[in-house]
């Protein structure tokens, strides 16, 4: 709770002198109190959510504490609840403890001790509120997300529906920028780990002679660190394996050993590890087939996992003027960029282009569009330039940061967020161009 936000209370006091004492004590101390003199009515004015803390006394009229307390676990098992007591109680209170209960006090107790045990309990309550709204917020991105009403978007939304909820494991497949890792975060974000961790792993970077201390973590040995690796850090959640045939034929023979054991020995260790997984990954498909180009398939069929293709753009034209709209706002969003009506040749471009990049080349389009770049036209121009490629490449690339430049009048943030391009190469790009961005800066 912040100083501007009050702790609120529902107190539930049966005893007509102490109730209201209690209460004052409280709201001297700046919280918002809801007394009750009974059970039911407390349990009907606590709503689902409640950002706020109870304390109940033990008994009470018709309905006691205890009962009260599992009305409300069932409600809401993170709602704080604090027990009072008379010396009788004790060892209900104690049992309540183990069950759920925040903290308990027994009468007759100091206000300022209760203050403090609110206090705490309102902090946690607080963390739990947001935690969840948070959870909520990334599912909601996560499904609107997903966007367009074709056939395959429709069937692939009904099918993540289903997976998600279950704790199978998903071999994902298609061709680059079809967004086989945002349905891979997709299916961990709606599914019952959310709250464990999401670990990715990108097998085409795992070349380097630390793969197996980055993959498999290592023991303490004499004079060494321990050190967890990534695949036991997932443990609990969700572990992507991100192009699984990008990796060597032995660390693929590694992966697989993990995938059908849901184990891992780290280096130094005497025994291996018992790890609970779900295991997402995502294969590259190179043709049109639905087939990699070698026509592997070990991991599905090793995992016996459920397999979901995602379908090339080309293939869900429907989709492209709402995932376009998509990208364009969230940019626009972002980089806080007024929208500009889309002009009619950028529709026509939408509809006919080819889209072999797939989402990744129709996203990059629409933040281009959203600075301010009109690429059709664009391309069209380097298409007719028959001056040497490399100072065409210059003095598009010079336009372009222009152009971006005075989209986002002059703001260097801003502009490493639109280019997506890191800012000590942004600024030797300015340097070499002679573009200053003050230059750009509303006057």
């Amino acid at each position: 709770m912040t100083e501007y936000e009050p702790i609120n209370v529902v107190l539930v006091e049966d005893d007509e002198a102490l109730g209201p004492a209690v209460a004052q004590a409280l709201r001297l101390e700046g919280m918002e109190v809801a007394l009750f003199g009974e059970a039911d009515s407390a349990l009907s004015y606590i709503p689902n959510d409640y950002p706020g803390v109870v304390v109940s006394d033990v008994r009470l009229p018709g309905m006691d504490g205890l009962a009260l307390f599992g009305r409300l676990q069932l409600q809401d098992p993170d709602l704080p609840v604090i027990f009072t007591t008379g010396h009788g109680d004790v060892t209900m209170a104690v049992a309540a403890m183990k069950d759920g209960a925040a903290d308990f006090f027994t009468k007759p107790y100091s206000s300022a001790a209760l203050i403090r045990a609110i206090t705490v309990a309102a902090e946690r309550r607080r963390l739990v509120l947001e935690n969840r709204r948070l959870r909520q917020t990334l599912k909601q991105q996560a499904q609107t997300g997903f966007v367009g009403s074709s056939d395959f978007a429709v069937r692939l939304r009904s099918m993540l529906s289903a997976v998600a909820q279950t704790e199978v494991d998903v071999v994902v497949e298609g061709a680059a920028g079809t967004g086989k890792t945002f349905i891979a975060r997709l299916i961990h974000e709606l599914g019952p780990r959310h709250t464990r961790p999401f670990v990715a792993v990108d097998a085409g970077t795992l070349t380097h002679q630390d793969v197996d201390l980055l993959l498999f973590g290592r023991e303490p040995s004499r004079g060494g660190l321990s050190r967890t690796g990534l695949i036991e850090r997932a443990s609990g959640g969700t572990l992507l394996i991100d192009e699984i045939e990008a990796a060597s034929p032995a660390l693929q023979a590694r992966l697989l050993s993990v995938l059908s054991t849901r184990s891992i020995l780290p280096a130094g260790a005497e025994r291996s590890r018992k790890l609970n997984l779900r295991f997402v990954v995502t294969r590259q498909l190179h043709d049109g087939s639905g087939h990699a180009s070698d026509g592997r398939s070990l991991f599905h069929e090793r995992l016996s996992a459920v397999r979901l293709m995602m379908a090339p753009l080309a293939n869900r034209r429907e989709d492209i003027a709402a995932l376009f709209h998509h990208f364009l706002s969230r940019h626009e969003g972002e980089l806080g960029i007024s929208h500009r009506e889309v002009a009619d040749d950028v529709w026509k471009y939408l509809q006919t282009h080819e889209w072999t990049g797939n989402l990744r080349e129709l996203e990059a389009f629409a933040r281009s569009w959203a600075i301010g770049l009109n690429l059709p036209d664009n391309d069209a121009q380097i298409a007719m330039d028959s001056r040497p490629l490399h100072l065409t490449v210059t003095e598009f690339e010079r336009t372009v940061i222009e152009n971006a430049l005075r989209a986002v009048g002059g703001d260097v943030l801003r502009l490493e967020q639109a280019l997506g391009t890191p800012r000590k190469t942004l600024y030797d790009k300015l340097s070499r161009y002679g573009l200053r961005p003050k230059d750009f800066r509303p006057v």
